[in-house]
C-alpha cells in the first residue's frame, strides 16, 4: 500500500465499468443514454481489512468516465495510513477502450505523489511521476515506446468486452500503472473450459513483468513465478460488458483478495 499506483488493486481487479450499450456490437440502442454507476470494493490480506474503494462511472456519448477512491483500512491504517483518489476518460472504439487522460494522486503519512499518463491513437503518450525516482541502469528494467503500445491504465484496463461469459478468459490485458508495465494473461479454469456459475466466470490469470522494475525484485519473481492468480467477472446490465467482482492474488506474506460488495446504478 506504500505507493498508491496500486489504484489498480493489482492490474484493475477491483474496478466497476460500463460501456454503452450501442457501442457493442449487437446490443439494444437504449444503452445510448447517459449512465452512471457506483461500486464499492474491499480489499483483504490473509482474511484481514487492509483497504477500501469507491469507484463512480459515467457515460454518455461514446464518452466515459471513472472517478475513484481508495484509502487502507483496519491494521494497514497502523503501519501506512494511505488515501488517494483515481480519474480516467477516455472514449470506447469498436470493440475496446480508449483512454485519453489518467490521473492518480496519493498520500501515504507525509509523502505525497501523482501520476499522470496521456494518451494518443490507442498508445501511451506522456506520463508523468512525481516526486521523479532515480533508478539504477544496470538493474532497472526501462520502458521503451514499444512497450507502451495498446496499453491501458489501471482503470480502462478492467474492461472486458464478451457476448457470453465463455469468451471473457483467453485474453491478454496490457497494463500500464505510469511505472510497471506488465501483462495479465487470462485463461479458462478447470483444464482448458472456463468456470462458469450463473452468468459469472472465473478466469486463472498469470502475471507477465514487461518492463518498469527492478531486476531481482522479490514481490515481482514471486508474482512472475509463483503466485496463483483468480478472477471472477460478472456482467453488468446485460450490456456485454464484465468486470471483476472478486479476485485473489497470492503474495509472499499471503493472498491479497479483492471483493465487489456493491455495484449499481445512481
Amino acid at each position: 500500500m506504500a505507493r498508491l499506483r496500486a489504484t489498480s488493486a493489482f492490474a484493475a481487479l477491483g474496478l466497476a465499468v460500463l460501456v454503452p450499450a450501442a457501442l457493442v456490437p449487437g446490443l439494444g440502442p437504449a444503452a445510448a443514454e447517459t449512465r452512471a454507476f457506483r461500486a464499492d470494493y474491499t480489499v483483504t490480506l490473509l482474511g484481514l481489512p487492509v483497504a477500501r474503494a469507491r469507484f463512480d462511472s459515467t457515460f454518455s456519448g461514446g464518452r466515459f468516465r471513472i472517478e475513484g477512491s481508495l484509502s487502507s483500512t483496519g491494521l494497514a491504517r497502523i503501519f501506512d495510513d494511505t488515501e488517494g483518489t483515481t480519474s480516467v476518460e477516455g472514449v470506447i472504439e469498436g470493440d475496446g477502450v480508449r483512454p485519453a487522460a489518467f490521473d492518480a494522486d496519493y498520500v501515504s503519512g507525509r509523502k505525497k505523489g501523482r501520476t499522470a499518463i496521456r494518451f494518443a491513437g490507442g498508445d501511451v503518450e506522456s506520463v508523468v511521476n512525481q516526486p521523479q525516482k532515480t533508478r539504477d541502469p544496470r538493474s532497472w528494467v526501462a520502458v521503451s515506446q514499444a512497450h507502451l503500445k495498446a496499453a491501458l491504465d489501471p482503470l480502462s484496463s478492467a474492461l472486458v468486452v464478451a457476448k457470453r461469459p465463455e469468451e471473457v478468459c483467453g485474453r491478454t490485458i496490457r497494463f500500464f500503472d505510469g511505472e510497471l508495465r506488465a501483462d495479465l494473461k487470462l485463461a479458462p479454469a478447470r483444464g482448458g473450459d472456463s468456470k462458469l456459475d450463473g452468468a459469472r466466470v472465473t478466469c486463472t490469470a498469470s502475471f507477465v513483468p514487461v518492463a518498469g522494475y527492478r531486476k531481482g525484485r522479490k514481490q515481482i519473481e514471486y508474482l512472475k513465478d509463483r503466485s496463483r492468480i483468480a478472477v471472477t467477472f460478472a456482467p453488468l446490465s446485460g450490456t456485454g460488458l464484465y468486470t471483476p467482482v472478486d479476485a485473489s492474488v497470492g503474495t509472499r506474506i499471503g493472498t491479497l483478495r479483492i471483493l465487489a460488495t456493491r455495484i449499481e446504478a445512481r
